[in-house]
């Protein structure tokens, strides 16, 4: 991992000038490890497929896609390590106040002007970096989530494990349910960070409020969040995700003196554990049917209200079934589905391509940064055919 000690923080430059990108890598050579990409498409690619870049350089004006377009990428990201990444714009002599103003409005952390000296670039490559990797350091010993105080993914998955383990030793049932807040990432663009903020800690209370002492809940994405509901049943487990809906719908929250109405997603898995060896998967398949879109469902909506309107009294939704997978789901082969694809019939790999993907992302795991990045690149080539 790059962020141990003794080895070299990474450093992305990006700019379509490929003097610039000679002359950084020239000057940071010597203290990081520097990728370079040629414009805001390479470089989205990289990022996507290598967590451990510390910081981000990159020029505004270039082809395909411009440096704003990937700043506001890096800023709207779910991945709050990729959102939290410092991006530092280098602007040169076109480039006016009106420009700095949009960079440091999308999110910019620092500016350098070209030419640049190698002093000032490496300056600022060395304390960005170098809060970077503190900063991740930090978060890799903390199990929590700084904005809501629920578990963060890392030590939501360690505590799953635990459940499992306990389930398994005392034959007991586990639930994992998975809410997200639609169109939180469309709130972010056009509110801003804070007041989706706001709606994330709402629904983080509210969660908080609705599950037992021995349950966990977890915040693992922009809007997303999990729960492990060790012994739960079915039923009750429906009726809590209910609850948690009509309370939502119906006590909408003030933002910016307007209540905004919001819609949640959930999704459960409830199966036979040792079909799932670890948390990982276990959390996996239930992302999977969530973003089904055969089997997820819309848990709670209201109409949004007018500034300082007081929310009517709550109306209970109608009973809606939380998709649960099937108790002892039979494994899914291969070979059968890739000697029916070679002689022609397709429709069945089709119909269970959900299934293959999650049968694939043991090994997706497993690929290297170079190779997720060679991997994206094939995916992107194969949809243009």
């Amino acid at each position: 991992m790059s962020d141990e000690p003794g080895t070299l923080a990474r450093i992305l430059v990006v700019d379509d000038s490929r003097l610039i990108l000679r002359a950084a890598q020239k000057m940071l050579s010597a203290e990081f490890e520097v990728i370079t990409a040629g414009d805001g498409v390479d470089a989205w690619e990289v990022l996507v497929g290598d967590t451990t870049i510390h910081v981000v350089f990159t020029d505004l004006n270039m082809p395909n896609c411009t440096g704003f377009e990937l700043l506001q990428k890096i800023r709207t990201s779910a991945e709050p390590g990729l959102q939290n990444l410092p991006v530092i714009v280098m602007t040169g002599a076109s480039d006016d106040e009106a420009a700095r103003l949009q960079s440091l409005q999308l999110g910019a952390t620092d500016f350098i002007t070209k030419p640049f000296s190698s002093i000032d670039l490496i300056a600022r490559a060395r304390a960005h970096a170098k809060y970077q990797r503190a900063t991740r350091q930090l978060q890799a010993h903390s199990t929590l989530d700084p904005l809501t105080g629920l578990a963060n993914k890392p030590g939501f998955l360690d505590r799953l494990q635990q459940d499992i383990a306990y389930a398994r030793r005392h034959q007991q049932d586990l639930t994992v349910v998975r809410v997200e807040i639609d169109d939180l990432r469309a709130i972010f663009l056009k509110r801003g960070k804070g007041p989706a903020e706001q709606l994330v800690m709402h629904v983080a209370s509210l969660i908080r409020a609705h599950i037992r002492k021995e349950d966990t809940a977890a915040r693992i994405g922009l809007g997303g969040f999990a729960i492990s509901l060790p012994g739960g049943q079915v039923q009750g487990i429906e009726s809590m995700v209910d609850r948690l809906s009509a309370e939502v719908a119906a006590h909408p929250p003030l933002i910016e003196r307007e209540r905004l109405s919001l819609v949640l997603r959930a999704a459960a898995l409830g199966a036979e554990l040792q079909q799932w060896p670890s948390a990982e998967e276990m959390l996996d398949r239930c992302e999977a049917l969530l973003q089904n879109p055969n089997v997820r469902r819309a848990m709670a909506s209201a109409p949004a209200l007018r500034p300082h309107e007081s929310p009517a009294a709550p109306v209970a939704p109608a009973p809606r079934a939380i998709p649960l997978a099937a108790p002892r789901p039979e494994p899914l082969r291969l070979d059968p589905l890739l000697d029916q694809v070679k002689q022609g019939h397709t429709q069945e790999a089709i119909d269970k391509m959900p299934q293959v993907m999650q049968r694939l992302l043991p090994l997706l795991r497993l690929l290297t940064a170079s190779q997720r990045t060679q991997f994206i690149r094939f995916m992107e080539r194969m949809g243009d055919q």
